[in-house]
């Protein structure tokens, strides 16, 4: 997918090349990604870069006018016009894309760091100072992997570069593995691999000769020490600070396509949608047929703003390629997102025939009504062996430490870059993603939202209300509409909630304690029609019909039940009951089957040591 990679050190200058050429192709995954290099053997760095063609990022590398300042940049930066404006006043001249950003940092020095808005991470060299400049968003949303020998620095966008060309870092690291069994994700710096970190959000790490100082330019301690505002305060200033950051996020010099759902958070963006020329296009992710509530909310949100709006379905040829959509959703998201996720690639190839930017309402819930769905995985524990379970149940007291943290920090800075990153990434893979629920001015407000309001949908309704008085008249998928008042409005609400949760049900199965009683319910919640009124994701049922083959030969290798993690015989009695519909072990053959794959694809998967 889109990002940097490189290496700093003083290696010949024809062997530094070399092997970021080689960590460039295995990051360019696609015809439509554009890549090139860029090196200054003289200060020791060698680097490359992967971007979507004509996106924000590409026709890199980005320099000023003397070319004694470069930048290769990785996702998208956000400033209102006026920024912009003052640089061309000062006499730069730039074009479209982030070719600004080098000017930017050519006027501030290093608070040009902190003025940036966006996801992104990028690498400076400043051949003024002598200095070469690591960095990333607040957020680490734009991940950045690194590996540090005694004479070099490896860093990449996507930890399978630095496996391309150094093969000691092929194996699990324990307690990272530990971690993703137990909580779906590794923690904090920890990844899945050996001796590869994440470079914590909003870093600045400078290396000078020889050396290098790592600093933050940003703590979330910042937004922390802000004081609680009062509610209509907080509701005023929620009012005026989406409808100023909005236009950030719906300026494209191409199509702009927006995912609608249901929900709130997507209903927030169309209320203040400002006019755009071309039209966006609109679309829902949904199942070869049928319709879902999201479908057909989208379908009437989308009409009442004048915009088209086209259903992306989930066809046949999905599931008769079923293994290859796995295997590369798991090695293109160096195995964070697996096989839970294969629909997402899948979904995005379509979206980028529609429009190659998607602005979509992600985190939304996170970030305005802390709304958290980050919890122990709680696989059953008999899957592992001895060792292994002891390790995996630990992962939960890690999870409730973390979660310690002041609540906004743990959801910006932990819960959406650590456990929502492998749908993001699966996705920008395909098209340019965008959000403004991590703008940097909404984020902050939403830590001065007073106690009261913090896990309330009020203030985002009260914002439709006063934007849209239609749209704000259209139910959301969980019952939301018009007065929230009164026994019309709570028995929509009881209802959206109580079929939720039958459906979810009739998807995953029921709880195992009542699990036999799955031959008669599931056809009870079809006969009421409930079932796939919400969801259209069912990996449960379709590892029973459509996926069952793949399942069983996968948890029948020999070389799956030998490694030393799983327990050969629970394995097999699992796949019989859940195929058999006597239980459900969707999320335990979901794990089983992905790590699977990134042992297959990211750690035995290469043809032999790179060149480096």
């Amino acid at each position: 997918m889109p990002g940097i990679t490189g290496i700093i050190n003083r290696r010949p200058a024809a062997e530094g090349e070399r092997a970021v050429n080689n960590m460039v192709a295995v990051m360019r995954h696609e015809s439509f990604h554009t890549s090139g290099t860029f090196s200054a053997p003289e200060l020791g760095v060698f680097a490359g870069w992967v971007a979507h063609e004509n996106s924000f990022s590409d026709k890199q590398v980005f320099q000023n006018e003397t070319q004694d300042i470069a930048l290769l940049f990785a996702g998208e930066g956000f400033a209102d016009a006026e920024i912009k404006n003052r640089l061309r006043q000062s006499g730069h001249s730039f074009g479209a894309g982030g070719e600004w950003l080098v000017h930017l940092y050519e006027e501030l020095g290093d608070p040009f760091f902190e003025t940036l808005n966006g996801l992104f991470s990028g690498l400076l060299i400043d051949r003024r100072r002598n200095k070469i400049i690591l960095f990333n968003d607040r957020y680490a949303l734009e991940r950045i992997y690194w590996h540090a020998t005694a004479d070099a620095f490896y860093f990449a966008s996507e930890a399978k570069a630095l496996l391309r060309i150094l093969p000691e870092l092929r194996a699990f690291d324990d307690e990272g593995l530990a971690e993703f069994l137990g909580v779906g994700c590794s923690l904090g710096a920890r990844t899945l691999f050996r001796g590869v970190q994440k470079l914590p959000g909003g870093s600045r790490w400078t290396f000078e000769n020889g050396s290098c100082r790592r600093e933050n330019y940003f703590s979330p301690s910042t937004w922390e020490a802000q004081p609680k505002l009062a509610p209509e305060i907080y509701e005023a200033r929620l009012r005026t600070t989406f409808q100023k950051i909005l236009p950030r996020y719906v300026q494209t010099d191409s199509r702009l396509g927006i995912a609608l759902t249901g929900g709130l958070d997507t209903r927030m963006i169309m209320a203040c949608l400002p006019e755009l020329n071309p039209k966006p296009a609109t679309y829902t992710f949904t199942a070869a047929t049928g319709k879902t509530l999201d479908d057909k909310i989208a379908a009437r949100v989308a009409a009442a703003c004048g915009l088209e709006h086209s259903l992306l379905r989930l066809r046949p040829d999905f599931f008769a390629d079923f293994a290859a959509h796995a295997d590369k959703t798991v090695f293109i998201t160096d195995g964070s997102y697996g096989i839970f996720g294969a629909h997402e690639i899948y979904f995005h190839q379509q979206a980028r025939q529609l429009a190659a930017t998607r602005l979509t309402g992600n985190y939304g819930s996170e970030i305005l009504r802390a709304i958290s769905t980050f919890k122990p995985l709680k696989l059953a524990p008999q899957i592992f062996n001895a060792e292994a379970a002891a390790a995996v149940a630990g992962a939960a007291g890690t999870l409730a430490t973390e979660r310690a943290a002041h609540p906004d920090t743990f959801a910006a800075f932990k819960e959406i870059p650590w456990n929502l990153y492998g749908n993001l990434a699966a996705g920008r893979s395909q098209i340019s993603f965008r959000t403004p629920y991590l703008d940097n001015e909404l984020v902050a407000l939403a830590y001065q939202c007073p106690a009261a309001l913090k896990k309330s949908s009020l203030p985002t309704m009260r914002f439709i209300q006063a934007n849209s008085r239609v749209l704000n008249e259209i139910p959301t998928d969980r019952g939301f509409a018009g007065n929230n008042a009164g026994p019309l409005f709570w028995w929509r609400r009881a209802f959206a909630e109580v079929t939720f949760k039958l459906d979810y049900y009739s998807t995953a199965g029921l709880p195992r304690k009542v699990s036999r009683l799955n031959p008669i319910y599931k056809p009870a919640m079809r006969a009421l029609k409930i079932a796939g009124l919400h969801k259209f994701l069912r990996y449960s049922t379709w590892f029973r019909s459509e996926l069952a083959p793949r399942v069983r030969e996968v948890l029948s290798d020999p070389q799956v039940r030998g490694n030393g993690i799983w327990n050969a015989e629970f394995l097999e009695k699992m796949t019989a009951q859940h195929l058999a519909g006597h239980n459900d072990f969707s999320a335990e053959i979901n794990a089983v089957m992905t790590l699977d794959a990134i042992e297959r694809r990211l750690l035995r998967g290469w043809p032999g040591r790179a060149e480096d």
